[in-house]
């Protein structure tokens, strides 16, 4: 695929570092251990060996084992016992290896996690971040490519956070941890190493849901997050050339949703068409569907348009490409779209 020039600036001030987007995971991680000692890291195989990614390296050496805890291959252990640390006053960092292994944890997540501020009338709350990679295209096998986010939307009490570059990636991390309530935090491990940016060596946050309104425009607006940023900006530049406006909006906070971004910029446009490798049923693109249609029916000059992944398994690696979504697929919407 072809790269496109982030988009994403440094803006906190001082020495700068290039990073991919999992070296700026594990700075997150590192200065926010360094700054607060009731950071702790727990996870399969993420002391010694660094992760199945590499996105913990370093952090056993530097930490030693009592805040970097390799665990058992148990998710509702590595959940629940984050759950346990969060009310004991730790700020827990849960590493989940892919989001296919999540689905033994749901009952923590949901049941637990999720309800107890609410449980308690607000008396305790659970500083517990959660992070696991997501989607497709690295030919991994069965249960190692889902793109599932709207799952975890749909328990009240998580927020849920996918970055697309470096920059981002490090300060929503921090946001995330510092956050007094459960963060589910996505990382696209499509895009973990396929480009670099320059981000501050320091510690900065990126406040949790504010979209990113990448580049503004009058005629269409296009929506994204995670790894489908990078075929979103394809389009979007090919779109530029040919003389269409566009506006282009990175989510980047999933739960809760920046609305007022999408229903600003679809007032201005009038059409949007939404990006997504998840499935489509009972998706993100659905409420952001649902949304535009309730707030900017009025100004609307086309239907919304979806470009998604499909209401099936993501494949093996053969014909996974002809599942994910590309730039193919999100110019023939925008120009549906825009010839209507």
């Amino acid at each position: 695929m072809t790269q496109v020039a982030t988009v994403s600036k440094p803006t906190a001030k001082g020495k700068t570092m290039r990073a991919t987007i999992v070296q700026a995971v594990a700075d997150a991680m590192r200065v926010e251990m360094e700054n607060d000692p009731s950071v702790v890291v727990l996870g399969e195989d993420i002391g010694k060996d660094g992760g199945v990614f590499r996105a913990t390296e370093g952090l056993l050496d530097q930490f030693g084992p009592k805040r970097v805890m390799d665990t058992p291959i148990a998710e509702s252990g590595i959940v629940g016992a984050g759950i346990g640390m969060a009310l004991g006053g730790l700020r827990p960092i849960g590493e989940i290896q892919f989001m296919g292994f999540v689905y033994p944890s749901i009952n923590q997540l949901f049941s637990h996690a999720a309800r107890y501020r609410w449980r308690t009338r607000s008396r305790h709350s659970v500083p517990l971040v959660i992070r696991m990679p997501y989607g497709g295209g690295i030919h991994a096998p069965e249960m190692h490519s889902e793109s599932y986010e709207a799952i975890m939307t749909h328990s009240p009490g998580l927020k849920v956070v996918i970055p697309s570059t470096p920059y981002d990636t490090k300060g929503l991390l921090i946001a995330s941890i510092r956050s007094n309530d459960p963060v589910i935090f996505m990382e696209p491990k499509r895009i973990y190493r396929a480009f670099r940016e320059d981000i501050p060596v320091d510690s900065y946050t990126v406040p949790l849901g504010k979209a990113n309104i990448i580049q503004e425009g009058n005629d269409l607006t296009l929506v994204s997050y995670g790894a489908m940023m990078r075929p979103t900006l394809e389009a979007a530049k090919t779109l530029t050339e040919e003389g269409v406006s566009t506006e282009v909006i990175d989510l980047r906070t999933i739960h809760p949703m920046d609305r007022e971004a999408i229903v600003t910029s679809v007032t201005k446009t009038g059409r949007i068409v939404v990006i997504q490798e998840a499935p489509r049923l009972c998706s993100i693109s659905s409420e952001i569907c649902t949304l535009v249609n309730d707030k900017c029916l009025l100004h609307l000059l086309a239907p919304v348009g979806r470009v998604t992944g499909y209401d099936t398994p993501m494949p093996y690696a053969a014909t996974e490409k002809m599942y994910l979504p590309d730039n193919k697929r999100i110019l023939k919407a925008a120009r549906t779209a825009l010839e209507f």
